[in-house]
Formats: C-alpha cells, sequence, structure tokens
C-alpha cells in the first residue's frame, strides 16, 4: 500500500508540479505559524487619524463658521460690504480654477479652500475699500499666497493675510481709510473722519466702550466689529474640533496677560486687557486665521510656541508701533518660524537615540 501511494504522489507531481505542496501534519511546527488572513495588516508611521472629515467638509464648515460675521459685516456697513464679499470670493474661485488650468492639475474649486480666502480677505478689508482693489487682493492670496508653493497644504504663509498685507503696501491710504456702520448712532459723522477703536485710543486716547465692541457699533475692517459674532463662529469651530483650541486660548490669553501688566502698570497710558481682546482683528485673527492647519504648527508643544509667540507681538506693535493694529503682522512673523517650531517641538520616535 505504501509502494502505490508513493507512485501516484509523484505522478500527480509531474503532471501538476504547481499543485503538489507539502502538506504539515499536526506535529509539524509550521502549522502553529500565523496565517495572513483576507485583510492583511497595514504596518505605517503616526500619527493614525480615524474620523469621518475631509477636506471639503472642513473647508465649508469654515465658512459656515464665519457666516454670523460676515451677516453682521452686510447688516452694519450695507452693499458695499455685500459687494466687496462676493467679489472677492469670486475673483479667488475664478483665480483658482485658471491656475489649476494652467498647470494642469484637476479643478481645486470644490474643497472651499479658495471661497475661504476670498471671504477672510474681504472681511479684514474696509467697507469703502475698491472693488478693484479687492480683486487684485483675491488674485494675489491665491496665486502668490497659494498656489506659487504648490497648492492647499504646501503654503507657508495665510494666504488671506499674505494678500491683505500686499494690499496695504500698494494702497495705504485706502486700507485705513475707515467708515462707521450704518445705523442711527452715526448718522450724522462725515464717514472720512472715522476711526477704529485702537485708532482712537493710540492717537486720542479715547476708550470705545464694550458694548459697542460686542455688538458692532464700531468702525474697522468687515469682519471685525462685531465681537459676538466672531466668536459664535469660533466657538463653533472648536466644538467641532476643526480648530486646534491651544492657539486661540494661548493667543487671547498671551494677550490679555502681556497687555494687563502694562495696563496695570500705567492705567492712563495703556488700555485695559478686555479692550485689547474686544477690538482690532484679534479675534478673528486668532479664531480663523492663527488656526490654520497648513500654517500653524503640529505639535503640541509648537502650538503653544505659536500662540505665545503671535500674542506676544500683538501687544508689542499695537502699545510701541507705529500702527495701531498688530494681528496681521504677528500671524504671518509666526507662520514663517513655523517650519522650525515643527522641527524642534517634534517628539522622538520610540527607541531613538539623540546623535
Amino acid at each position: 500500500m505504501e509502494k502505490k501511494e508513493t507512485t501516484t504522489n509523484l505522478k500527480s507531481s509531474k503532471k501538476n508540479p504547481e499543485k503538489a505542496k507539502p502538506v504539515a501534519s499536526k506535529s509539524d511546527p509550521r502549522s502553529k505559524l500565523f496565517k495572513l488572513d483576507r485583510k492583511p495588516l497595514i504596518l505605517s508611521s503616526s500619527p493614525h487619524a480615524m474620523t469621518t472629515a475631509s477636506v471639503p467638509k472642513i473647508m465649508w464648515s469654515v465658512v459656515t463658521a464665519l457666516a454670523p460675521a460676515t451677516a453682521m459685516a452686510i447688516y452694519c456697513f450695507g452693499l458695499p460690504a455685500l459687494w466687496m464679499i462676493l467679489t472677492c470670493v469670486a475673483s479667488a474661485l475664478l483665480s483658482e480654477a485658471l491656475l489649476n488650468r494652467l498647470k494642469g492639475e484637476p479643478f481645486s474649486v470644490k474643497d472651499g479652500s479658495g471661497a475661504i480666502t476670498g471671504l477672510l480677505l474681504a472681511l479684514t478689508l474696509p467697507p469703502s475699500f475698491p472693488i478693484t482693489g479687492g480683486i487684485i487682493g483675491s488674485v494675489f492670496s491665491i496665486a502668490v499666497g497659494k498656489q506659487i508653493f504648490g497648492g492647499l497644504g504646501y503654503n507657508i504663509f495665510n494666504p488671506a493675510l499674505l494678500g491683505r498685507a500686499f494690499l496695504q503696501a500698494c494702497f495705504p491710504v485706502a486700507m485705513t481709510t475707515w467708515t462707521y456702520p450704518n445705523i442711527a448712532k452715526f448718522a450724522s459723522i462725515d464717514a472720512v473722519t472715522a476711526a477704529t477703536p485702537l485708532g482712537q485710543f493710540k492717537f486720542d486716547k479715547i476708550l470705545t466702550g464694550y458694548n459697542d465692541l460686542l455688538i458692532g457699533n464700531i468702525g474697522g475692517s468687515l469682519g471685525e466689529t462685531s465681537a459676538i459674532a466672531v466668536m459664535i463662529g469660533g466657538l463653533f469651530l472648536l466644538s467641532k474640533k476643526y480648530a486646534d483650541w491651544r492657539i486661540p486660548v494661548g493667543y487671547l490669553g498671551t494677550v490679555f496677560i502681556f497687555s494687563g501688566v502694562f495696563w496695570l502698570i500705567a492705567p492712563a497710558r495703556y488700555p485695559d486687557p478686555v479692550f485689547h481682546l474686544l477690538s482690532g482683528g484679534l479675534l478673528l485673527g486668532a479664531f480663523f486665521m492663527a488656526t490654520d492647519m497648513v500654517t500653524s504648527p503640529i505639535t503640541s508643544k509648537g502650538t503653544w510656541i505659536f500662540a505665545i509667540g503671535g500674542g506676544t507681538l500683538v501687544v508689542v506693535i499695537r502699545l510701541f508701533g507705529g500702527l495701531p493694529e498688530g494681528v496681521m503682522y504677528s500671524i504671518l512673523l509666526m507662520n514663517a518660524v513655523t517650519p522650525l517650531i515643527n522641527r524642534y517641538t517634534r517628539p522622538r520616535f520610540f527607541g531613538e537615540v539623540q546623535a
């Protein structure tokens, strides 16, 4: 019987040499080895993010969060604000589509990043700023601030702030000409003589009331008038975890503490810390610009360094600089050092030995 079985196995192996495989018995140690199933393991480095969020979902959620500030801008400044917002958003989207076509890339208009850039840029502009200037700023934001670096995820600086800095250098007079809201309180005041609360205190030592800062009965950029509207959108982003809470907390907390020290030393010379928080574009920058995922650090320690550094720069520029506002420059300067922050705050790999 043994000879017959051996002969049969040899014949079958000659006919089908590929099917002839040794069969491991129960006593064979190979039977205890791991057998790969239908779902193989994927080995990759961290971080391992398990989430249903996508780039378009996050971007359009940010647009939704900006809805209260946008609505208040239109309510306070009327049709000029609406036309500026629509023009900047449309110019940003058209610029992105055109550059996608020139670069031979798929259209990225649907992801919402271009719409956010145009909307944020519009909210940082004065109500009386020319429409043509808004178009120029939007094109610059997309072309130079975003696409020249390779598109979404590769830009070093916040595109909207970079566009505003470009407009500040090109149109300094128009960028510092403010108008008051279209409400009964300012019905008899000339629009040309308007000033922001920061400018009024810096040059005339006039302190604006907290109620006006919260509601929006002040002069300023389209998106910085109502502190309540900006905070509602910012808290929505934090609740959805689309923004790192460390950045606004560290940014605003640093401004509050640092400016409070100067206020305690000379209250007649320096404004109180609450005034700093509610005035200017601090809240808009803290919640919507400093928290940009691309241009902010990715480590926990790095976000604190980024936020504290930005808040310190704001106070220094506001109190000792030639301009009453410093949010734009503080965020752009911290964007420039973000790669270094990521490098020196990178956590060590398990088992890594320092060279």
